[in-house]
């Protein structure tokens, strides 16, 4: 089985240490790069072909609702996972209308994740077949 190929976009180098940490533990998963600009995740999502971006929501130079809705627009884009510490209804809403396919807030990242990805990039295979 192909591992699945994953771009993530996120301002805080921190975050991403942690989150790329989490990853590795996934034998299925492949960090194949990293974007700390909205801008540069629409960019790297037209250059690398990722399976699936974690996007965060505030991010400088392109903001994570419209580097979805960019992305989401590509020719056979990519699964877009929405991450925040910013919770609230409007957030979840606007993220869907940018066409994002998940939402998780951070503080519930060790519990969402990988559940999360498994169940979207299942329901992507089916798709397929």
């Amino acid at each position: 089985m192909a591992k699945i190929r994953v771009l993530l976009a996120d301002d805080a180098p921190e975050f991403l240490t942690m989150l790329s940490s989490i990853l590795a533990r996934e034998p299925a998963i492949e960090l194949i790069g990293v974007a700390l600009t909205g801008q540069d995740a629409v960019k790297f999502a037209a250059e690398l072909h990722p399976d699936l971006i974690l996007m965060d929501l505030i991010m400088p130079r392109m903001n994570g609702l419209e580097a979805t809705r960019q992305v989401k627009a590509m020719p056979g884009a990519p699964i877009v996972i929405v991450l925040t510490g910013h919770d609230t209804p409007e957030y979840r809403s606007e993220a869907a209308i940018a066409g994002a396919d998940g939402f998780v807030y951070k503080p519930e990242l060790f519990l969402e994740l990988l559940p999360l990805i498994r169940q979207l990039m299942n329901l992507a295979a089916e798709k397929k077949s």
